[in-house]
């Protein structure tokens, strides 16, 4: 018997766009390049490639909810992401572990 594949997120009517990859990472790109723009109007003249205005919205709408970008009352659309170099080469690097003196080390079982 053949398991039926469940879609992680139920398929919406009313989405009528649905971003590919490339466009959301274009979006961000742009967004992430001028840190500031004073409205989606801006947004989009600034794109190199035409987006949808439903389709914009539904990336504005994840880069918000993924904390990246705030969209003030007056419409403003600020990157608020930190992309910090020194600050992710920190948190990713590892210790390495350190070896204990023979004498503080536990024996192993006889068995």
């Amino acid at each position: 018997m053949l398991a039926k594949i469940v879609p992680i997120v139920p398929p919406r009517p009313d989405l009528l766009h649905i971003p590919r990859l490339d466009t959301v990472l274009m979006v961000e790109d742009v967004i992430q390049r001028y840190r500031e723009l004073p409205s989606r109007a801006e947004l989009i003249r600034r794109l190199p490639r035409k987006v949808m205005y439903p389709t914009l919205n539904l990336i504005l709408l994840y880069l918000q909810y993924s904390k990246k970008i705030a969209v003030t009352d007056e419409g403003r659309i600020l990157w608020v992401f930190q992309n910090n170099r020194k600050l992710r080469r920190t948190t990713t690097r590892r210790k390495k572990p350190t070896r204990r003196p023979a004498s503080s080390r536990i024996a192993a079982p006889p068995w």
